[in-house]
């Protein structure tokens, strides 16, 4: 090989080389900025689902409770009759309660057939015997003290034999709304809480809000528990002090 041609032979391989070099920066330098806006991207796209939990103490202020008086008599007029004379009895105690007759509201009687089981020939039939007469008065007050004593003292009314039932008050909350509303910002509050502390070892931030939803809205008896089977909510009617509860799932985006 002459001088020359060792000379050319030398600079074509240090081109190469250096071309190679070329190539190798420009690769890596490619794959950083790919990488690099990969991870903007998935950075955008990353988020967190939490639930948010929000309760307070709430208080009924009205009640219901609704009386049935049931009668049976050989006539429609006699049925009649004795409906109202009970009834009058039922009017009497609520008065003697201190539950004003504003506070009532008398339904309209009604009258059916009275059917009992006799046997023909060993063979069980319905015969009808006379007429059952009904009628419902229902007290809707604010003065639950009232309601409460009454609800007791009504079994008196019951062992002096007459025609009565009654249904537990039903403690009823009039501002469930606001409740609501209220309970939905503080659950919302405590949401973000929650996810600001899950991620706050990752040297990330919570972002917006991607979207929110609202479980189920519970009222219940202080102490109590929802169930399993309350995805629709619960609504304790039976008790004055209750616990209003509810839980919302928000997602964020991560910074």
């Amino acid at each position: 090989m002459t001088q020359d041609a060792g000379k050319d032979h030398k600079q074509f391989s240090n081109a190469i080389i250096v071309l190679g070099l070329l190539l190798a920066i420009g690769m890596a330098s490619a794959a950083f900025i790919l990488g690099v806006q990969a991870k903007r991207a998935v950075a955008g796209q990353q988020s967190i689902t939490v639930k948010g939990l929000a309760e307070k103490p709430i208080k009924a202020d009205s009640a219901e409770w609704s009386i049935s008086v049931g009668v049976t008599a050989q006539t429609q007029s006699e049925a009649l009759q004795a409906v109202a004379q009970e009834r009058k009895v039922v009017e009497a105690f609520l008065t003697k309660q201190g539950l004003a007759s504003e506070t009532w509201a008398v339904d309209v009687e009604t009258i059916a057939p009275h059917y009992e089981e006799v046997f023909i020939k060993d063979t069980p039939r319905q015969v009808q015997k006379g007429f059952d007469a009904f009628q419902n008065i229902r007290v809707t007050t604010k003065d639950l003290a009232k309601i409460t004593v009454a609800n007791k003292n009504f079994l008196q009314l019951k062992a002096d034999n007459h025609p009565v039932t009654a249904q537990p008050p039903n403690y009823l909350v009039s501002n469930l709304e606001s409740v609501k509303m209220s309970l939905i910002a503080d659950a919302t509050k405590n949401a973000r809480s929650r996810a600001t502390e899950f991620v706050k070892q990752d040297g990330v931030k919570v972002g917006v809000m991607k979207s929110a939803s609202q479980g189920a809205f519970y009222i219940l008896a202080v102490g109590g528990e929802a169930g399993d089977d309350s995805y629709g909510g619960v609504y304790d009617k039976s008790t004055i002090d209750k616990t209003a509860r509810v839980v919302v799932t928000i997602v964020y985006n991560i910074e």
